[in-house]
This record gives structure tokens, C-alpha cells and sequence, in this order.
């Protein structure tokens, strides 16, 4: 089946550069991304801010890969969809950061950077959440293709491809998991406070394995993250769901004290019993 969904030709990708050994930087689409094509604005990077790297105005959707050393890889690799409200990228705290700790695990990690507004204003500005998350969800479906197309090169397996977003970031991953081709869903994906932040999606009766986060005092997405938990589970899904007393929203990788501090053991721990890391000892 994989075969004859990622069929040779489908997928066009461009270097773009070598950060090391183990991490390289690829372009997704082959020339402007689809829809986009007459945008105008320029990409920014702001450093040191509270959350570390931001990026603003991205146009160029890429992705970054964290390779493991092979005597560490497990074959499990997951993308990674940092947050912003679909205005900015928290490229570290909920990407870069996330991807070197799985890639210490032996887990692949991919850091997709898509695309989003333009930042023409301080704050979030009102927005219709599904037509400004459409264009990071079409790149997160790429994403997927370009990673299965390219699983032989960096040694995964096509069968254990994990999406996982953060915030804004989750609602491009809960349209890759609920695309209506399920053969190009994601293997597992997990939604770390945040999913659909527009209209309710339709519900397939039959998804990939979930992981869900969230802290119960998150003052900006809670009532869109349960409401999304309860139309998985009143359309029969069991979803894995972790649920800390505090952490607000944006915890990504940040210490704060607090017990979702360890989600990340959590979801490493999920994916093990899933089977999509084999077990140790």
C-alpha cells in the first residue's frame, strides 16, 4: 500500500544545508509551496526571547532532521509542529529542544517549520483558525510524504511515523491525523495542549494511536483541547491522556517545578508499550 501512495516522483525536496552529521535542513515543497505562491513576506528569527528562538513570516516551509546514531536508532521517527497561534513559531522550546531530546532516545526527529501569517501587529490578532491553519496542515501532510519517501536514506521505518504538535502546532496534527486518506495519516500522533481550534472535524471511526497533554489550568486552550477529547471518545477512541494540575499553556520543554515537566517520559514511555520503540531490558 505504502508503495503505491508514495509512488517515485510525488515527493520533490531541496537541500538547502548540512548542520552536522545528524541534522540536516530540507525543503518540502519543490519551488513555492502551493496556495502561497504571491506571499510576500520575510522570514525573521528573533533570539533570546522568554520561550528562546521565535521564528516570524515563514513562507519556505522546511524541515529539520535530528538523525540518532544508529547504534541507538530505534526506526520510530516522529515530526514535529512547534506552536504560535499561527503567527510565530516557538522554534525551540516546542521544536529544536524536543527533537535533540528524542533524538537522545534513538528516536528520529523532525522540526517542521510551516508556513503562517504574516506578523503585522503585537498580539494575536482575531483570525478564522481553520483558513489560517490550513496551510500548516497541507504542510504537515508533505511533511509526512517526505519523510516516508526518504525513510531507506535515514534509516526509519515508513510504518513508524509519529506526528506530534504543540498548541497550533497540534491543530496541523490533528489534520494530518484526521485526513480522509488513511493511508497517509501519521502512525501515531500526539497533540500536546492543543487540536482543532476551529469547527469540530468530522471523526474517522478508525485512527492511529493518540497521545494527548494538557495542564488544567491552560487560561488560552482548554475548552477547544476537551472539547476535541470528547468528540474522540464519544466517536469510540481511547485516546492515551495525560492531564497535570498545573503547567499553564506553552509548557513545551520549559522546567517549571510541576509534574508535566515529564510529559515528555510519558510519551516515551506510551510509544514503547505501543510498540513503536522496542523495549528495553
Amino acid at each position: 500500500m505504502r508503495a503505491t501512495v508514495y509512488t517515485a516522483g510525488v515527493i520533490a525536496f531541496t537541500f538547502l544545508m548540512a548542520c552536522s552529521v545528524n541534522s540536516q535542513v530540507v525543503n518540502i515543497w519543490s519551488g513555492a509551496a502551493p496556495g502561497s505562491e504571491n506571499w510576500t513576506q520575510k522570514e525573521r528569527t528573533v533570539e533570546n526571547t522568554p520561550v528562546g528562538t521565535v521564528v516570524f513570516n515563514v513562507v519556505t516551509p522546511t524541515l529539520t532532521a535530528y538523525l540518532p546514531e544508529r547504534s541507538k536508532a530505534t526506526g520510530t521517527s516522529v515530526i514535529i509542529a512547534p506552536g504560535g497561534a499561527f503567527v510565530a513559531l516557538a522554534i525551540d522550546l516546542e521544536g529544536h529542544d524536543v527533537a535533540r531530546r528524542l533524538q537522545e532516545k534513538g528516536i528520529a526527529a523532525f522540526v517542521l517549520k510551516y508556513r503562517i501569517m504574516e506578523k503585522r501587529q503585537e498580539g494575536i490578532p482575531a483570525m478564522n483558525m481553520d483558513e489560517v491553519g490550513k496551510y500548516g496542515i497541507a504542510d504537515g501532510i508533505q511533511a509526512l510524504k517526505v519523510v516516508r519517501q526518504r525513510a531507506a536514506e535515514w534509516g526509519i521505518s515508513p510504518d513508524k511515523v509519529g506526528f506530534m504538535g504543540f498548541s497550533a502546532g497540534a491543530m496541523v496534527t490533528s489534520g494530518t491525523l484526521l485526513q480522509k486518506d488513511a493511508a497517509a495519516r501519521p502512525n501515531f500522533a500526539a497533540m500536546i495542549y492543543g487540536g482543532p481550534f476551529g469547527v469540530t472535524p468530522d471523526i474517522p471511526a478508525k485512527l492511529p494511536p493518540m497521545f494527548l497533554a494538557w495542564a488544567q489550568d491552560d487560561a488560552l486552550a482548554l475548552k477547544p483541547i476537551v472539547k476535541f477529547y470528547d468528540a474522540l471518545t464519544s466517536a469510540g477512541h481511547k485516546p492515551e491522556v495525560h492531564i497535570f494540575s498545573t503547567g499553564g499553556h506553552g509548557f513545551g520543554m520549559r522546567k517549571q517545578g510541576t509534574s508535566s515537566d515529564h510529559w515528555i517520559d510519558a510519551f516515551y514511555y506510551w510509544s514503547e508499550a505501543q510498540g513503536f520503540i522496542k523495549r528495553s531490558g
